[in-house]
């Protein structure tokens, strides 16, 4: 007979590169019906050193690529560990982890998510479940976006559920079938802009307010061949080092204009990739606190009601669904949609390290 009760921790590092977000989180399951409790929360910020070697290792050798996995590995661990024992936590039955994505590539048949080396079960002296991608990938499918499997569990009561980290990415039902796709890039450019400024992050979008809308760079954007194919379609970093950076470096304008207009491109974009424009509009991730961001939405849905959630699901709802993903795979039942990613067919993805 299976358990009813779970008590777990979520672990989450995005393309956003704020640092590693954990959750300890007590589900319950009660006639097919889950509910969930977030207790302890915390985002661990990397240091400077570390947002680095994030952000550049998409260029790093093979070699490179294996010593850096081995090293995150080791930090992920002592943060795990740490967590513990900072909020006393017992009897887990597991952490579930999803590392941090460094090459996304599922048209090559490749994704590689560092940090779930089996020695972390040695390192933490718990149950791991991680590594949700790579199945995927291998039975054809994008190995992204996973969560919308948690969007139909934990927030069905909403037709959209969108996150607004790195990449913005939206899940809806169609036909009963749960629909998601990666939107557009978000955090990954502003945040590259910001940083220039000497910013971690432009607080409430106020530095894009204050710029332009250059109509050329906005159309070209929109011109991306990516925003015409249907779904499934996920985006990695290689987009936006590869072919947006790129592109916004041609136009000599400001970096309020810059902004201004990407941020322009990520409200028209979600308008566009949402089939129906009415109902309610479930907002979590970093990009939910942009203010500026979040009324160009508005003003490209103006009969949508957008919802933006309490800060400990705002923050934490990877992290909440990497849990449940983990939970569900603890029970051997389906925790991916082949519907969401193109795969062969549903499965339960991830490893189990005990």
């Amino acid at each position: 007979m299976k358990k009813e009760f779970y008590n777990v921790i979520g672990v989450m590092s995005g393309t956003s590169l704020d640092g590693v977000d954990l959750a300890h989180i007590e589900f319950e399951i009660k006639q097919n019906q889950w509910s969930f409790k977030i207790l302890e929360s915390e985002t661990v910020p990397y240091n400077s050193d570390w947002v680095n070697k994030l952000k550049t290792a998409v260029d790093f050798s093979k070699e490179n690529l294996e010593i850096l996995n081995r090293n995150y590995t080791q930090l992920l661990s002592k943060i795990i560990v740490d967590f513990i024992e900072k909020y006393q936590i017992i009897n887990l039955n597991a952490v579930c982890s999803h590392g941090h994505t460094i090459l996304h590539q599922p048209q090559n048949g490749f994704t590689l998510q560092i940090g779930n080396l089996p020695e972390i079960t040695i390192l933490t002296k718990q149950k791991i479940v991680c590594d949700f991608r790579i199945q995927d990938v291998q039975l054809g499918g994008q190995g992204a976006p996973l969560v919308p499997i948690g969007d139909r569990i934990l927030f069905s009561k909403y037709d959209y559920c969108m996150n607004l980290g790195g990449f913005s990415n939206v899940s809806f039902e169609e036909n009963n079938q749960r629909i998601a796709f990666d939107i557009s890039p978000v955090n990954t450019v502003l945040n590259f802009y910001a940083n220039q400024l000497g910013l971690n992050y432009d607080n409430k979008g106020q530095i894009s307010k204050t710029g332009k809308i250059n109509t050329e760079l906005l159309n070209e954007l929109n011109a991306f061949e990516f925003y015409q194919k249907k779904h499934p379609k996920s985006l990695g970093f290689e987009f936006v080092k590869e072919s947006v950076l790129p592109l916004i470096e041609q136009f000599d304008i400001s970096i309020e204009d810059k902004l201004h207009t990407f941020t322009e491109h990520i409200a028209w974009q979600t308008a566009l990739a949402l089939p129906t424009k009415k109902g309610s509009l479930f907002i979590t991730g970093g990009g939910a606190y942009n203010d500026f961001l979040i009324s160009r939405i508005q003003h490209y849905l103006p009969e949508m009601k957008l919802i933006i959630p309490e800060k400990k699901i705002l923050e934490f709802k990877e992290a909440l669904i990497f849990a449940l993903l983990g939970v569900l795979k603890l029970r051997d039942e389906i925790n991916v949609l082949s519907s969401v990613t193109g795969a062969k067919e549903d499965h339960s993805s991830g490893y189990i390290y005990p």
